[in-house]
C-alpha cells in the first residue's frame, strides 16, 4: 500500500521533524504569547494546544504555529518557512520582560501518524490518546535505551485524523523501529510530495504555500486560529475591523478543476494563476494537484466572494473550476 492509499484508507506515518519547534519559558511566557498571538494563551493550562496566528500590525500573517501548554513552558510547532520569523519576532519583543525563547527544532524530533486507523495503530502500540484536537497527552519513554519523554498531540497535518509525536532526537531511531515491527505493509511511510496531495484534496491549507503575509486571517476561512473575545494583541484592531464590517473580497476555496470543453485534463494550473469570468478576475490559484483518486485537478485558490458559494462554476481559458 502506498502512503497515498494509506492516508485515505488505514494510517501512513510522516517525518515532520524538518518543521520548527521553539520553547519559551520564564514566569511571563503566557503574557507575552496572548498579546502576540490571536489566541487566548493566558487561559491554557498543561495539556491544552491551540492553532493560532502571528500577526504585523496590518493584521497580515506573518505565521501560524500549534501552541501546546507544558508546565513550565509553553512549545510552538511551526511551518520550516517561519521557524526564523518567528523566534526574531518574539525576540524583538521581549523587553523587561522574564520570557526565554530558545530553537529547540535539533533537539527534537517530530513525527506523525495520520488516516482512519491512526488513532488505533497508536494504542496498539500502548498510546494513550488526547481527547481533544489540539490536546498533548505524555505517552512515556519509547524504550528504556532511548529514554525521554514522548509527547502525542491530537492535531493533523493533512486534513486527515492524526497524531503528531515530540521526541528527543536521539530516540526517533527508536521509534521508528517500533513502527516498522508492525505486520509488514500496515503502516507506511507517506512523502512529503503524497501528504502535500492529500492535504490539498482536503482543503487543509498550510503557511508558506497558500498562506501567506498577503492574507487576512478571515480570508484564509481559518478561524478556528481567532480567539474573538481575548484582549488586545498585535493585529487585533485589523481583525475586529473585519469582524464587525464582515467585509471581504475574497476568501480561500477548494476547487475542482476539469477541461472548458471535451474531455481532456488540462495542464495543471502553477501557484498565481488567475481565472477570469470575462475581464472580471474570479480567482487566483495557490496550489493544486492531479488526485490520483479521482483523476481530476483539485486546487486551493483565493475566489472572489461573489464566486465562492459552493457549487458555482468559473470557466476561463481552458479551466471549467466549480467550487467545493
Amino acid at each position: 500500500m502506498t502512503g497515498y492509499s494509506a492516508l485515505h484508507e488505514h494510517a501512513a506515518w510522516i517525518d515532520l521533524s524538518a518543521r520548527g519547534r521553539i520553547r519559551v519559558s520564564g514566569d511571563d511566557r503566557a503574557r507575552l504569547l496572548h498579546a502576540m498571538t490571536t489566541q487566548h494563551i493566558q487561559q491554557m493550562r498543561p495539556g491544552d494546544g491551540a492553532y493560532t496566528f502571528f500577526l504585523n500590525a496590518q493584521g497580515r500573517i506573518l505565521a501560524d504555529a500549534w501552541v501546546f501548554c507544558f508546565e513550565d513552558h509553553f512549545l510552538l510547532d511551526t511551518e520550516p518557512e517561519t521557524r526564523a520569523r518567528i523566534y526574531e519576532h518574539l525576540d524583538r519583543y521581549i523587553i523587561a520582560d522574564d520570557v526565554a525563547v530558545e530553537d529547540v527544532t535539533a533537539q527534537m524530533a517530530s513525527i506523525a501518524v495520520e488516516g482512519p486507523s491512526a488513532g488505533a495503530v497508536l494504542e496498539s502500540l500502548g498510546a494513550t490518546l488526547p481527547s481533544n484536537d489540539g490536546a498533548l497527552q505524555r505517552w512515556g519513554a519509547i524504550s528504556d535505551e532511548a529514554g525521554g519523554e514522548v509527547w502525542l498531540a491530537r492535531v493533523s497535518a493533512t486534513g486527515t485524523p492524526g497524531f503528531r509525536l515530540f521526541l528527543d532526537t536521539t530516540a526517533k531511531a527508536d521509534f521508528l523501529q517500533r513502527l516498522s515491527s508492525l505486520p509488514a505493509g500496515s503502516l507506511p511511510e507517506a512523502s512529503l510530495e503524497e501528504t502535500r496531495i492529500v492535504r490539498i484534496e482536503n482543503g487543509h491549507p498550510r503557511y508558506g504555500e497558500e498562506m501567506s503575509d498577503r492574507f487576512l486571517v478571515q480570508e484564509t476561512g481559518q478561524l478556528q486560529g481567532i480567539h474573538f473575545t481575548k484582549g488586545c494583541y498585535l493585529g487585533q484592531e485589523i481583525v475586529e475591523r473585519v469582524r464587525s464590517r464582515a467585509q471581504i473580497h475574497r476568501v480561500l476555496r477548494k476547487l475542482e478543476i476539469v477541461a472548458a470543453s471535451g474531455n481532456v485534463t488540462p495542464t495543471l494550473p502553477e501557484h498565481g494563476v488567475k481565472l477570469k469570468v470575462g475581464e472580471a478576475e474570479a480567482a487566483e490559484i495557490a496550489s493544486a494537484v492531479q488526485s490520483p483518486a479521482t483523476g481530476k485537478i483539485i486546487a486551493l485558490a483565493y475566489v472572489r466572494t461573489q464566486f465562492a458559494e459552493p457549487g458555482t462554476d468559473i470557466v476561463s481559458g481552458a479551466y471549467k473550476a466549480r467550487v467545493l
